[in-house]
């Protein structure tokens, strides 16, 4: 795999590839690379891409936007971020304090300017595919959101089985925790922190998922993610591409706790991967003091990260959607 050097991004540019048919419909924007080391979306992207140019999918109703690379600079580092996580505090900046904030001042009216938002992803540690979605239909000041229902629709036609929720909520509860304990000013404690591309398409009236394609190796991932991006041009009737009935009964999961990590020591009591179950009361870490992480109740570990740095999220705590 090659990316281009640093000195390539000196021309500041983010580049998109746009096809508005002539007939109204749906609004779409794809987008690949959000972190620079997750390449599958990016090289699916480019398949797609030579697919609509040679006709092959047509575009005949609405309109798609796909970017192939979202952080350029990640992208060429060959790193998940460059100056900060572009996916965390995802919003405009009057004056933007480093490259990600400038990027998300080209990235966040992208958003606006589209109904439906397909992000693809991949992840570190071994595993299957899985999709993300938003919140339920909900009034609250969190995250208010009218369009579950299209949303799910969306994420069960993308593919994987499992579908994984409650992200934004989960989240805020761990900035809570943080701020209470009067953690170090180095920790992260604005809920904003949590908001990606995803929140923010949401916030502006809009529905998103992401797709978390399997490990960043794996052969596959590409194929996944090119899948998705055909039967979402499909499902919103943008292209007439055949539209592969979802699985009947997809595997809904809820976030409901973050762990942080609080010591270097901490240690986790085996390699954990994504969705691994757990039962009440079994051992998943332990701090450097000895004291004992168990589970609270049965349920799944989610995105375990045992180089996560002191006070940021050491594994996420999952349970089936009751």
């Amino acid at each position: 795999m090659t990316h281009p050097s640093p000195s390539a991004l000196q021309a500041g540019h983010l580049r998109t590839h746009s096809y508005r048919a002539l007939a109204p419909g749906p609004r779409l924007l794809v987008l690949g690379a959000v972190h620079g080391n997750e390449v599958c979306g990016t090289r699916a992207i480019e398949q797609v891409l030579a697919e609509m140019d040679a006709g092959e999918i047509p575009v005949t109703r609405g309109t798609v936007t796909l970017v192939p690379v979202t952080n350029p600079l990640a992208y060429a580092l060959g790193q998940r971020q460059g100056d900060r996580n572009l996916n965390r505090n995802m919003r405009p900046s009057a004056i933007p304090q480093d490259f990600e904030d400038r990027i998300a001042n080209v990235l966040c009216p992208l958003l606006e300017a589209h109904d439906v938002l397909l992000d693809l992803h991949s992840f570190h540690t071994p595993g299957a595919p899985f999709v993300m979605i938003g919140p339920q239909n909900n009034t609250g000041t969190l995250e208010p959101f009218a369009l579950a229902e299209q949303e799910l629709q969306l994420a069960v036609h993308t593919g994987p089985f499992r579908v994984l929720e409650g992200w934004l909520d989960t989240y805020a509860r761990g900035v809570q925790r943080r701020a209470s304990a009067q953690s170090s000013p180095s920790l992260v404690t604005d809920p904003n922190y949590g908001v990606g591309t995803t929140e923010y398409m949401r916030s502006r009236g809009g529905y998103a998922v992401t797709l978390e394609c399997g490990q960043h190796e794996d052969p596959q991932g590409v194929a996944v993610a090119r899948h998705a991006i055909r039967q979402t041009l499909a499902l919103l009737g943008i292209s007439p591409l055949p539209l592969v009935p979802p699985q009947a009964a997809p595997d809904i999961l809820r976030l409901v706790d973050v762990v942080d990590r609080a010591h270097a020591g901490d240690r986790f009591a085996r390699e954990w991967r994504s969705f691994d179950a757990v039962a009440a009361g079994e051992l998943i870490g332990t701090r450097h003091d000895g004291t004992a992480v168990k589970a609270p109740q049965d349920g799944f570990v989610v995105f375990p990260n045992p180089g996560a740095g002191v006070g940021q999220e050491w594994f996420y705590f999952a349970q089936r959607r009751a």
